[in-house]
């Protein structure tokens, strides 16, 4: 609906993962180069991670589009809640193999086969597992002794762990200590700087047939979006995109700081993760009120330490102790 106004040929800024946008940072760059790497060198075990909305699964559709390209065949599980025959049958599955009737012995022998199958015609056969964090430390187990699939030199099985930061927690648990021995490359990817977010909006809206991105997006809105989003791509995609609806409502040639507060609000990313606030979710916690108690404890805490040296009573400042009570 805006695209004509805004003379672009198609919508920029889309949260599907599409290669053709992608915006390679330096970070990027690094992981994709890490992932292709330990594809091409049969490394076994590559780990990705980051936190949500900061272009895992991206990164993972651009590496499998250039694997393409190279005789590599690869099944992708994007559902990782599973058991692990389900597991097991998803993959060759995805492979294209026989699944139906088959018990879990059958299962890694069919998939044995293959991948041995392929290694002696000089191919390479790819795991993908993304939201790995979800997998269960039984089915992670399983996929660590897929790698055992291997010659005296290199892995026959190349997989690919896709997670946000608590599959990190889960690989340095100590029953998966066998398994974080096992990664021989690791990526992390981080929200963008500021001048990524614009390089980022920028290149979107090129991609996308733009002019003149700078006059849609200029710089005082880029630094308004970069602040919302905290340089989350995905959530710089919801801005940009509910920017160019408003100003296409609006007839505005140019999305305002304004206006992306406004969306700001609305989609409340305003509002802090229950996590960060001990479950304190959606409450409001008024920054000066939460000064002033910090201050109370501090000079209550002060002011038990002075007595405490001085021998004083304290009965004055902590009220009534029994004598059977301990006191601070």
């Amino acid at each position: 609906m805006y695209k004509s106004f805004y003379g672009l040929q198609k919508s920029p800024f889309e949260i599907t993962p599409d290669p053709e946008f992608l915006f390679a940072t330096k970070r990027h760059n690094e992981a994709l180069a890490a992932l292709y790497y330990g594809v091409r060198r049969h490394k076994g075990f590559v780990v990705l991670t980051g936190e949500v909305g900061t272009g895992k699964t991206l990164l993972i559709r651009s590496l499998l589009q250039l694997l393409k390209l190279s005789n590599v065949n690869y099944a992708y599980v994007f559902n990782s809640r599973l058991g692990s025959i389900e597991f097991l049958q998803y993959i060759l599955g995805d492979f294209g193999l026989a699944v139906s009737g088959k018990n879990k012995s059958e299962l890694l022998l069919e998939l044995g086969r293959f991948v041995i199958s392929r290694f002696q015609k000089g191919l390479i056969t790819v795991l993908v597992v993304d939201e790995a964090h979800h997998l269960s430390a039984e089915v992670l187990e399983e996929i660590r002794l897929l790698t055992n699939l291997e010659t005296t030199r290199e892995k026959l099985l190349q997989i690919l762990l896709v997670g946000q930061p608590e599959l990190n927690e889960k690989l340095d648990s100590t029953e998966l200590r066998q398994l974080k021995q096992r990664i021989a490359l690791r990526s992390n990817l981080e929200p963008l700087e500021l001048e990524e977010t614009y390089g980022y909006i920028r290149k979107r809206m090129q991609v996308a047939g733009s002019p003149d991105p700078d006059k849609v997006f200029p710089m005082e809105t880029v630094l308004e979006i970069h602040r919302s989003s905290r340089g989350i791509p995905r959530l710089i995609n919801t801005l940009c995109e509910n920017g160019l609806v408003h100003g296409y409502a609006r007839q505005a040639v140019q999305v305002t700081p304004a206006m992306i507060q406004e969306i700001a609000r609305d989609f409340r990313l305003n509002v802090v993760e229950s996590a960060r606030l001990g479950g304190l979710a959606g409450m409001t916690v008024p920054s000066k009120e939460v000064e002033e108690a910090a201050r109370t404890l501090l000079d209550l805490y002060a002011t038990l330490l002075r007595a405490r040296a001085s021998g004083e009573e304290l009965r004055g400042v902590v009220g009534e102790i029994r004598k059977d009570e301990p006191y601070i």
